[in-house]
Parts: C-alpha cells; sequence; structure tokens
C-alpha cells in the first residue's frame, strides 16, 4: 500500500528544502522522480523503517497574486483528497500571512484530520517565541523546525509516520499488472475489451487506492488482479489539477504493481510524458510492457512500418530498452490478448531465480572472453555472485576492486545477462562489493 505526505504551502517558506532533506540525503534508500509533471518532484523516503511518496507541490508561478492564490488552494484541495498526511509549510521569520490564513481555513473546511502546521526557518530561541503566533491559524499539531540545518524534523517524521496508515495485507499473491499512460491513450478501452466478453468469470474486489479497480481475472488459462487506471484524469477545474491529481494516482498504481502495461498512442508516438511514467517505471524496478494502441489508423503500413517504430522507440528508451513492444488496436481487438501474454511473461522474468552455480558458471565465461580492463595497473578479477532475494533481479559480484568496475564493463555484463537469462521487460540491478 503506497501512502503519500503532501508538503503545501504559499512560495519561499522552505518546502523543498525540507523535501530535499526528506529524500534527497539518503540516496541509499530512496529513489528520486522528478518531471512527471512541470515544476514538482515526487520522491520515495524511509524513516524508521516506513517508507512513503513525498510529494512536494512548490512551484507555482501567477501573474497576480490571485493566479497564485487560486493555484494553491487548487493544490490543498487535491492534497487533501490524495495525501495521508498533509504537512502545511509557515515561514516564522515572516509570520502569518493573508494567504496562510486562507489555506489553514480550507484545511478546517474540509476537515482534514492528518495536517500537521510545520513552522519552518526557527533558526534560535527568539524565532521558536515568534513561531507561537501560528497557534491562530487554528490547526492542532505544530512542529518548529529549520529545514536547512535539519533541527526539529526527526520530531516532524516520527509524527509523520505514526499517522500513516497500517500497512494492508495483500489482497493475494496473484500478479498485479497495471494499465498505465496518458489520456486517450485506450486504457479504459483495453479494459473493456479484457473483460467485456464474459462478466461471469471475473470477480470485483474493492481496490486499495481510490478509483483503481482490482479486478480477479482469470481466462484463458491465465490468472492475475488487473488494476484499471483508466479514469485518472477525471477532475475538472484547471489544467495544472488534472496533472497534480493524475500523477499522484499513477505513482500509487505504478507502486502497487508487478508488470506495468504502458499504452502508447500509434498517432503520437513516444513523447516526454510517455518517457516520463517508463522511468517511474523503472525507478520503481517493476515490469514494463510497451502497447503501442490504434495501429489501425496508422495509413500506407509497409512491411517494415512496425519495425522502424520500435526502432525508434527503443532509441530514446536507452539505456534500459530490453523491453517487448506490441502493435495493436483495441477497437478492432488485434492483439490485445498478446499483450497479457507478454506482461505475464514479464512477470516471469521479473521473478527468475537462478542458482549459484549458473551464475558463476556464466560470470566465468563471459569474464574469460572479455576480462574486465585494469585500472591503474590493477588486475580486476570477478570471483564470486550471487542473487539477493529482492522482488526483482538484482545481483552482487564480489571482486577485488569494486569501485574499480568500469561504467562500460557493467554495461557489458548486464547485455550478457540478459542475452543468457531471458530477462526481457524487467529492470536488473548488479552490486559490486569487496570479497
Amino acid at each position: 500500500m503506497s501512502h503519500i505526505v503532501a508538503i503545501i504551502g504559499r512560495p519561499n517558506v522552505g518546502k523543498s528544502t525540507f523535501y530535499n532533506r526528506m529524500v534527497g540525503g539518503r540516496p541509499a534508500i530512496v529513489d528520486d522522480f522528478s518531471g512527471v509533471t512541470r515544476d514538482r518532484q515526487y520522491g520515495v523516503a524511509d524513516w524508521n523503517g516506513r517508507r512513503f511518496t513525498v510529494v512536494d507541490t512548490g512551484g507555482f508561478i501567477g501573474d497576480s497574486e490571485d493566479v497564485f492564490a487560486a493555484a494553491i488552494r487548487s493544490q490543498v484541495k487535491v492534497a487533501i483528497e490524495e495525501a495521508q498526511v498533509v504537512l502545511f509549510m509557515v515561514d516564522a521569520m515572516t509570520g502569518i500571512t493573508d494567504l496562510d490564513t486562507q489555506v489553514a481555513e480550507l484545511l478546517r473546511r474540509n476537515k482534514k484530520n492528518n495536517v500537521l502546521l510545520v513552522v519552518n526557518k526557527v533558526d534560535n530561541k527568539d524565532l521558536y517565541s515568534d513561531a507561537q503566533e501560528f497557534w491562530a491559524l487554528g490547526i492542532d499539531n505544530m512542529f518548529c523546525v529549520a529545514s536547512a540545518s535539519g533541527s526539529g524534523t526527526g520530531d516532524l517524521l516520527d509524527e509523520v509516520v505514526n499517522r500513516l496508515p497500517e500497512e494492508a495485507p495483500e489482497e493475494s499473491d496473484l500478479p498485479k499488472i497495471t494499465i498505465v499512460g496518458r489520456p486517450n491513450a485506450g486504457k479504459s478501452s483495453l479494459v473493456n475489451a479484457l473483460l467485456g466478453e464474459d462478466r461471469t468469470i471475473v470477480t470485483d474486489i474493492a481496490g486499495t487506492t481510490r478509483d483503481s479497480i482490482h479486478t480477479h481475472y482469470n481466462k484463458f488459462g491465465m490468472e492475475f488482479m488487473l488494476v484499471d487506471t483508466a479514469g485518472l484524469r477525471k477532475k475538472k477545474n484547471v489544467k495544472e489539477d488534472l496533472e497534480f491529481y493524475s500523477v499522484l494516482r499513477t505513482i500509487k498504481a505504478i507502486e502497487e504493481s508487478d508488470v506495468c502495461v504502458l499504452m502508447l498512442d500509434a498517432t503520437q508516438g513516444l513523447e516526454a510524458q510517455d518517457i516520463n511514467i517508463f522511468r517511474l517505471i523503472v525507478k520503481n524496478k517493476k515490469g514494463v510492457v510497451f502497447l503501442v494502441n490504434k495501429w489501425d489508423l496508422i495509413e500506407n503500413k509497409e512491411a517494415n512500418t512496425a519495425k522502424d517504430m520500435e526502432d525508434k522507440i527503443k532509441e530514446r528508451l536507452a539505456p534500459f530498452n530490453d523491453v517487448p513492444i506490441v502493435f495493436t488496436s483495441v477497437n478492432e481487438k488485434q492483439r490485445i490478448f498478446k499483450a497479457i501474454e507478454m506482461a505475464m511473461e514479464v512477470y516471469k522474468n521479473r521473478t527468475i531465480h537462478i542458482t549459484t552455480s549458473k551464475l558463476n558458471d556464466f560470470i566465468g565465461e563471459v569474464t574469460a572472453h572479455y576480462p574486465p580492463p585494469a585500472y591503474r595497473g590493477k588486475l580486476l578479477k570477478i570471483k564470486y555472485v550471487t542473487q539477493l532475494p529482492t522482488p526483482y533481479p538484482s545481483f552482487v559480484f564480489f571482486c577485488n576492486h569494486p569501485d574499480h568496475v568500469a561504467e562500460s564493463y557493467k554495461n557489458y555484463l548486464e547485455n550478457q545477462f540478459r542475452e543468457r537469462f531471458n530477462l526481457c521487460g524487467t529492470p536488473m540491478v548488479m552490486y559490486f562489493r569487496e570479497k
């Protein structure tokens, strides 16, 4: 179950600094992803063993204070609906402003219980005394912090994880296949085509996230949980609202999946938003299948048209482009089950277990064929490799100089892995350790 902590507040109160402290300073345990929308950041933080997604809602620039205030209000509304904990940040050095009062009123009016008032830039005792005026905003829980130095952030994060819901038990051990993509790529049509032929053999199960429907699919010898995120952008109001709302939903769906079917519109090709979603999938180490929909609308197709488009897509996905690409027309029901077959194949690849003996036979062969390049006269030797017990393929290589293994040689090893063992569609991780 994915939990979201949203940081809201007016400009220049220190939201981004606090966000960076939560996720940027822990590279070993945090995957940071920015750019899904134009000016926000989304990262995964870990505090006392609890993982949660952090959303920095800063960055709005308006032509006037009225536009500015309206934009912030729309962010607050989305945060109230989607986040399990809302951090309302204010500036101790500035004091209470009209915009702070408006945000606080909006929070109180919506009766959001999990709101923590964070008074930032409290660097000394005088500012701590000044910060007491913020009780006037009517938020019951207040924390004084200094994001730049980290003062007070530990107590705040303790309270954040205390307020996160308990981890829900898994619905089943079945694979979770999630349909993702931009609006109008055909996600709804695909789900309807997969489920609409015989409703008696599927059972609806309540989703773990709002508006994501988990359906038990059991047809043609395949059984899995199909996660429908087709309604990601059914919000009105301004476009920024739609982007913010949809990305929060997409993050949740991806984090809870095993394999993502990323749908593209053949008439538009691979666009920046598609690449951002793909990178988010890869950062979360999930399997991925590309489904190029509306292939029937491409005119004057020749024998190599699909191959040319596949090559262009993979070129833009580099360096990780070992992904299956299926060309389909959902409306014509062309190759839609091929996409599901590929998704199940990727799930199998993602859960592969390779015995240590096979791994060491393999590494002996590939290093004999192409030994690791020496570093400043030091001969590098990989002595042993084993697979780690992670939900995705990860391997640790024991060698004499792990810090000096060239990036090009790591790429060589990964390519050899993918040739020998079928890892198509799934990211893999390699660690190098001293024996």
